[in-house]
């Protein structure tokens, strides 16, 4: 078997990781997931283990990225700490809520509503739409607690990071865009934390597995992409301060649209094979 293309791969899915991680505050699961899940089925995985295999995986490497992308932000004085810590708990308990419903419930539902959000909201940054908000500031302790549930919740059902979620909620509340992005990139490390554990669990002694993992996580796939993750990282955090509100505000919008895409195309019948 040739390696080769496998590595170019990852180093390239690291590096793709780590920018988005740097510039809009999000875990790149929308790279890392496909590009991993191929790599295992290259390797000889079954559809089975490669598919938890990637998101364990993703998750992993998530948390080193976010840790980084966030030292970086909050050096910038642009992370709000308060929020981070209020919602720490009430993301693990959405986490696990959602883990949980997600045994009973369409996750199609859940990212029906989330790609209608993203589309919405991603009009609304690319046409500078200004007065789309909810309020002018953050909500009361309790209600913003809400809001970390929810985005646990929702991250676990869709099974993505709660960076462009986040990123959502706190624009929507008056936050500039260069917080909402630093403060996004902690809450990347709220959710994989806790997830990349579920992921090792839940795998834990399965049949199969790559050599090198702990249950659903590769340590050899998490080992290979992870210093372009983080030098692309820091590249992502500088050129995201380098960019003007306006700037990055319409390039967040794009990424909105693309994502709320991608989300549209699953769940229509028809579209999404």
């Amino acid at each position: 078997m040739d390696l080769v293309p496998i590595v170019l791969a990852l180093a390239l899915a690291g590096l793709a990781i780590g920018f988005l991680a740097g510039l809009f505050g999000v875990g790149g699961g929308a790279v890392s997931v496909p590009v991993f899940f191929e790599v295992f089925r290259a390797t000889g995985s079954p559809e089975t283990i490669a598919m938890p295999m990637a998101v364990g995986t993703s998750l992993a490497i998530i948390v080193p990225t976010a840790i980084s992308a966030s030292l970086q932000h909050a050096r910038k004085g642009t992370v709000e700490g308060r929020v981070l810590r209020l919602w720490a708990l009430p993301i693990l308990l959405g986490v696990v809520a959602g883990s949980a419903i997600a045994s009973i419930a369409a996750p199609a539902v859940f990212q029906g509503v989330f790609a209608a959000v993203a589309l919405l909201l991603s009009v609304r940054m690319l046409t500078g739409g200004a007065g789309w908000r909810l309020s002018d500031d953050l909500p009361s302790g309790p209600v913003l607690s809400g809001y970390g549930a929810v985005i646990g919740l929702l991250s676990s059902l869709m099974g993505i990071g709660g960076g462009a979620l986040s990123t959502m909620a706190l624009t929507l509340h008056g936050r500039p865009i260069h917080v909402a992005v630093s403060t996004s990139a902690g809450v990347g490390i709220l959710i994989a934390v806790p997830g990349t554990i579920g992921y090792a669990v839940a795998g834990w002694g399965a049949p199969g597995l790559p050599p090198g993992s702990i249950g659903f996580v590769s340590l050899l796939a998490v080992a290979i992409p992870l210093p372009a993750s983080l030098l692309a990282t820091r590249l992502g955090v500088s050129v995201g301060h380098a960019l003007s509100r306006e700037a990055l505000t319409r390039l967040f919008g794009a990424f909105l649209l693309l994502v709320g895409l991608r989300f549209a195309v699953a769940v229509i019948p028809g579209l999404g094979g």
